[in-house]
């Protein structure tokens, strides 16, 4: 067992991996920012599960500014999920936050790494780093073409834990995450907008023609990844994680109206900066070296999202967005 750093601890991702790693054994020291990308409130009941926990301590701080020599003079294992999210919200002033919280932290975190004996050093990055890959699916190897700023911020991120890996050894694993789904998903993002407005029987926004594929990753199986990550003697890679299976938008919205049992009315809108056609993970790396496969159907996943978002309210309690963030 052992004493985890678990950065964004109370967001989606985070908040099921820390309940996963307490159930594990291990110590968990999670720190958040609680920042207004969207309502406080929806991390901290993310979070209810673990107050409880012995094993579990929350630090509410700022990776940018606040003194992190302390939060890893104890930790064997670092967990980097925390970040300013967002393809669409990337552009024009946000980027500054993005280059903050995306980058700058991450150099932050691997100065202080350096020099100690860590056992791992995780950092979720993204599929947005890819851009529109030339094959499908698409390998680790394939020349990264970020889209968005977002996915540069993402690609710059993962170059500086490789630097780090190479020049001090700090045991790095670069997790590259394909569209994660689950109970707990941010209101931002697309199954939760889907399902808030399928619930409330208005039109669902769709971007682009619903012809674009994703690698659609239920939460649990992204979290396993992690964890695998972890346990296993691995350092230096880049790897995919991702669902098994590309599926196409409106695909996603057919499934959904099956499951929700209700009619699903769309309002088509162009397509986002920085959307991309496709993305298709190839995980021949990832089942090599940590033995990971996907286990979760994209139906029964999005009947475990949809239970939970009714049985949390989310449909009422999450409508209004944030200024400035997609509808």
């Amino acid at each position: 067992m052992a004493r985890v750093l678990l950065t964004g601890a109370a967001g989606f991702i985070g908040s099921h991996l820390a309940e996963r790693l307490v159930a594990q054994g291990h110590e968990v020291l999670g720190v958040d920012a609680f920042t207004e990308y969207y309502d406080p409130r929806v991390k901290e009941t993310n979070l209810q599960a673990l107050q409880t926990s012995s094993r579990f301590q929350l630090v509410r701080a700022d990776l940018v500014t606040t003194d992190l020599e302390s939060l890893v003079d104890t930790c064997e294992v670092i967990c980097h999920l925390a970040g300013e999210p967002g393809v669409r919200t990337s552009w024009g002033a946000e980027f500054r936050l993005q280059l903050e919280r995306n980058v700058l932290t991450t150099q932050r975190l691997l100065e202080v790494a350096r020099g100690r004996s860590l056992r791992k050093f995780v950092f979720a990055s993204s599929s947005s780093v890819y851009g529109e890959s030339g094959c499908y699916p698409t390998g680790e190897d394939e020349l990264p073409r970020p889209a968005s700023p977002y996915g540069v911020t993402k690609l710059a991120a993962e170059r500086l834990c490789l630097v780090y890996h190479a020049s001090y050894d700090v045991p790095t694993v670069i997790l590259r995450y394909f569209s994660v789904y689950g109970p707990r998903q941010r209101p931002d993002m697309a199954f939760s907008r889907f399902i808030r407005a399928i619930d409330a029987g208005e039109p669902v926004p769709l971007y682009g023609d619903g012809h674009q594929t994703r690698d659609f990753t239920f939460v649990a199986d992204a979290v396993e990844a992690t964890l695998a990550s972890v346990a296993a003697d691995v350092t230096g890679e880049v790897l995919n994680v991702g669902g098994g299976a590309r599926v196409t938008v409106l695909e996603v919205l057919r499934e959904l109206g099956r499951v929700m049992q209700r009619e699903v009315v769309l309002n088509p809108q162009p397509c986002g900066l920085g959307d991309v056609q496709n993305t298709g993970a190839d995980l021949t790396r990832i089942h090599r070296a940590l033995g990971y496969s996907p286990t979760v159907r994209l139906s029964d996943g999005l009947r475990e999202q949809v239970a939970w978002a009714r049985a949390n309210g989310v449909s009422e309690r999450l409508r209004v967005q944030p200024p400035g963030k997609d509808p």
